[in-house]
């Protein structure tokens, strides 16, 4: 048994009792995980900004559009737009909108 000795101001001096080893475990464990999920966040966030594009896609005005074509889908190339159709056609427009030309799909 220890006996303990209180000061002359009347406070028991500080007993400095060695940390149980889970609570060791733990406490390193926690700063881990923290560094990680730290490291993951600034990953996704260099990843958003560098792969994203930069500019935005310039649109024309209009696509001067044949009688009854009804759009299935509509994709973009560097210098034109497709236009497929419901009924089998590939319509390819300039950059202006204006028909360039239209090629049946089989």
């Amino acid at each position: 048994m220890t006996k303990l000795t209180i000061s002359e101001g009347g406070t028991v001096p500080d007993m400095e009792t060695p940390e149980p080893a889970n609570l060791r475990f733990l406490r390193v464990l926690v700063t881990v995980l923290t560094a990680v999920m730290i490291a993951g966040v600034i990953a996704i966030v260099a990843l958003l900004v560098t792969r994203l594009p930069g500019r935005a896609v310039k649109t024309p005005d209009r696509l001067e559009m044949p009688a009854r074509a009804e759009v299935l889908a509509v994709t973009q190339t560097p210098d034109a737009w497709l236009v497929t159709t419901r009924d089998g056609r590939l319509l390819l427009f300039g950059p202006d909108g204006v028909l360039r030309r239209e090629i049946p799909l089989d």
